[in-house]
């Protein structure tokens, strides 16, 4: 049985997945970089400004996190499944996600933002 509401889920799942989008941010931008297009501008600047909304929203996330004394930490990863334990108020849970739904979260997550249909909670 758990003892986090969707919302607190929402919100360690949040801090969890906004770093991995901007990850995989950081390495596209490099590509775009070091790549020979045409016009790189207007991929740059998209990717410049869906950096700084992913940042801005992430920033709000932690914010929420301290206010509710929450933590999330990586325990264990293979390659099926990372371990996260989630703490709040002292409690502690352990979650298991399957690595195709992180991967699949994120995707989701990057199309949202690169189409500007992000709504902050």
């Amino acid at each position: 049985m758990t003892r986090i509401t969707e919302e607190q889920r929402f919100i360690f799942e949040q801090s969890l997945f906004l770093p991995m989008v901007l990850t995989v941010l950081n390495r596209d931008l490099e590509v775009f970089n070091t790549a020979p297009f045409k016009l790189k501008k207007p991929y740059v600047s998209l990717i410049d400004q869906t950096m700084k909304k992913i940042q801005k929203d992430l920033y709000q996330v932690k914010l929420r996190m301290k206010e509710g004394k929450m933590k999330a930490i990586e325990l264990e990863r293979d390659e099926a499944f990372t371990l996260f334990l989630f703490v709040i108020n002292g409690w502690e849970e352990k979650h298991n996600y399957f690595n195709p739904r992180i991967r699949s979260e994120v995707s989701q997550l990057l199309e949202k933002y690169l189409s500007g249909s992000t709504q902050t909670n």
